[in-house]
């Protein structure tokens, strides 16, 4: 087995059709799509407006009339919003390709064929296309690349464009992004002459790994590898680059100083994840691409060295990363607070990717485990249940009157906002959903493996030979999965199911019988000669689990927080009342689960606990006596669904 022979499934080779996940990208293809193209347009009245779209336009009439002075840019238009704003474009369009390859669309298709015209209209001839720098001066083009993120453009742009060439074998785009490229390896590089830089904010790294995959130019993995590379060396290019043009630098007085961007020292000498948690895990998924394609022995164990550092000390139980707003970066080790989590849904997004990674380069189902733990929780939890509104935070706790008055509380927000100024989380949230069916299987030789459990229909190759998959389940709120295969032709391979790390029970069978299997990083594999009609049953059993944190985590001692299955439950004031922090769970408490159609269709557990009486009146302080208590029936819902009833309270960490 090997990172260069694994072949994850493509959005088309798996058709979903189960209720959970059917109806989230249905959800995603029918509202956050559309609302999100409107939200680019600024036709969404009472929100932030974005300006992407007008960027765009100005940039493009900039560049048709060959505009070149202040003044004559002035009359056109001028640049507004963040210097990122071109990259919300760029997810839209790769959410789009991933929609169009399983629903195709012929009016989408035609709006974002649109979209491309305009970003290939604001090429330069030497094939640069950041609407900041046409606009405001192309001489000042890579004089910042620290902070102006005219290379994480580029990164999503890329990204895009490969999407969009394999939803449409239409190649306007991904040229455009090739041409844009190749302008930064002409500017960019170890060679003399050249800038000796790389991105400040990552992701181009794992883009042209991507890009690599379909052009198989060399140029493309070698500047991936340089960017990795070189970052961090000394002397720091960040520092002699704020030095030269005299930029400013934000993090001068910060803990972790250019640690910020993951180059405050080269990443092979990195010993834990540091700074802004999103650039982190983009850097790290784009560091994996390249020492699994590579074999470069060095980088995987940095990869592995990260990974344990983020998942065993510096990750929430619901998979959100960076625990505060300072820098929306990680901190330090167990450091978990619960009602100022910063925990960005674009973390949990970059998790995953990460995650997909490590599992091509190890075969471990502890990888998917974290990416099933992020996916059903921190990263879903980001949108609502009617995709109209978004977290951008991801809080654990949460006391509306605390996020208006507390200034370190006013990061959260007690509801899901309709868009933001920096709206990099809801195209990412729609970009991934639409590609979850490449998460669910991958297959090595002759190896396929069982990633997620989803109902649907896979088509797929196993050692050349062609095989379809249809596989049943009620997951999340169920633990049975039955796979069948159907073909003419009888397929020799290894069928590997994934057994959860939450699962503590379980039997296979395959055609009724006890299967006969073997037990490899966490994969139940089971090799035979599949004939028509075999089909397979993994049945799991899914208590409620009550789970506490290790120790150190100071603010979680003596709490517990609930789950079933990949589910991590939370307690709202909607069903259990205001002061969540008097609730105990108890000693020997009593569990029951009920599927509702309300909050789209979960399961919630109902319990046993208690509340604490309040015996103050008046008074702050008072002798310790022994604390009263009555009992209280505990609704517990799926973290995802909190917010979605009005604003209140909500916790996920109770008193025992």
């Amino acid at each position: 087995m090997s990172y260069n022979s694994t072949v994850s499934a493509k959005v088309s080779d798996f058709e979903i059709s189960d209720l959970f996940w059917s109806n989230m990208m249905e959800k995603v293809r029918t509202q956050v799509i559309p609302y999100q193209w409107k939200a680019l347009n600024d036709e969404i009245a009472g929100t932030e407006p974005s300006f992407c779209i007008k960027n765009f336009q100005v940039a493009a009439e900039i560049t048709r009339r060959n505009a070149v002075t202040p003044e004559e840019k002035a009359k056109i238009g001028s640049f507004r919003g963040k210097v990122f704003q071109d990259s919300d474009l760029a997810k839209w369009l790769e959410a789009v390709a991933y929609s169009l390859q399983v629903h195709p669309n012929e009016e989408l298709e035609k709006t974002a064929d649109k979209a491309i015209d305009l970003i290939c209209a604001c090429q330069q001839p030497d094939g640069y296309f950041d609407t900041y720098y046409i606009i405001n001066g192309l001489e000042k083009r890579f004089t910042n690349l620290k902070d102006n993120h005219e290379l994480y453009v580029l990164g999503h742009m890329t990204e895009a464009a490969v999407a969009y060439y394999q939803a449409t074998g239409k190649n306007k785009f991904l040229e455009t992004v090739i041409r844009g490229i190749d302008c930064v390896d002409k500017n960019i590089g170890a060679e003399e002459g050249k800038i000796h830089g790389y991105p400040g904010h990552e992701i181009l790294e794992m883009a042209l790994v991507r890009l690599y995959e379909i052009t198989k130019d060399p140029k493309h993995l070698k500047l991936a590898e340089y960017f990795i590379n070189e970052r961090g060396k000394s002397p720091l290019f960040f520092e002699k680059e704020t030095k030269e043009n005299e930029n400013e630098f934000a993090w001068k007085d910060s803990y972790f100083k250019y640690q910020y961007y993951q180059a405050g020292l080269p990443i092979r000498e990195q010993e834990k994840a540091e700074g802004h948690a999103v650039r982190a895990v983009y850097f790290y998924s784009g560091v994996a691409d390249v020492a699994g394609i590579t074999e470069d022995a060095g980088l995987t164990e940095v990869c592995r060295r990260l990974w344990k550092n983020i998942v065993t000390r510096q990750m929430y139980i619901t998979g959100g990363i960076g625990q505060q707003e300072y820098g929306e970066a990680f901190t330090y080790d167990y450091d978990l607070p619960n009602d100022t989590a910063y925990a960005e849904t674009c973390a949990s997004i970059g998790l995953a990717f990460f995650a997909k990674r490590m599992f091509c380069m190890d075969h471990d189902s502890q990888y998917i485990d974290v990416l099933e733990r992020a996916l059903f929780n921190g990263i879903i939890s980001g949108m609502s249940l009617d995709g109209k509104s978004f977290f951008y935070v991801n809080p654990l706790e949460v006391v509306p009157e605390a996020c208006e008055k507390d200034r370190l509380r006013s990061h959260v927000k007690p509801q899901r906002q309709k868009w933001f100024g920096c709206a990099c989380c809801p195209p990412n949230i729609a970009r991934l959903l639409s590609s979850i069916g490449s998460y669910v299987f991958a297959v090595d030789g002759s190896e396929l493996y069982v990633n997620l459990y989803m109902g649907g229909k896979l088509e797929t190759e196993v050692s050349g030979q062609k095989l379809t998959l249809l596989s049943e389940t009620n997951y999340p709120w169920d633990g049975k999965i039955s796979v069948t295969y159907q073909g003419e032709e009888e397929v020799h391979y290894t069928l590997a199911l994934r057994i959860p790390g939450w699962c503590r029970s379980y039997q296979i069978k395959v055609n009724g019988e006890p299967a006969v299997y073997s037990l490899e990083k966490g994969y139940a594999k089971i090799t035979k000669t599949w004939v028509d009609g075999d089909s397979i049953e993994l049945i799991m059993d899914m208590p409620v689990a009550i789970n506490t944190s290790n120790p150190k985590v100071r603010e979680n001692i003596g709490r517990i927080a609930i789950s079933r299955g990949p589910i991590i439950y939370c307690l709202e004031e909607a069903d259990n009342g205001k002061d969540l922090q008097m609730i105990l769970l108890g000693n020997d408490p009593s569990f029951h689960c009920e599927y509702t159609e309300d909050l789209g269709g979960c399961t919630v557990i109902y319990s046993t606990g208690w509340r604490m009486i309040n015996s103050f009146n008046d008074e702050l302080y008072a002798p310790k006596t022994e604390p009263s208590f009555e009992r209280q029936e505990l609704k517990w819902i799926p973290y995802y669904t909190w917010a979605n009833r009005g604003v209140g309270e909500m916790l996920v960490w109770v008193h025992e």
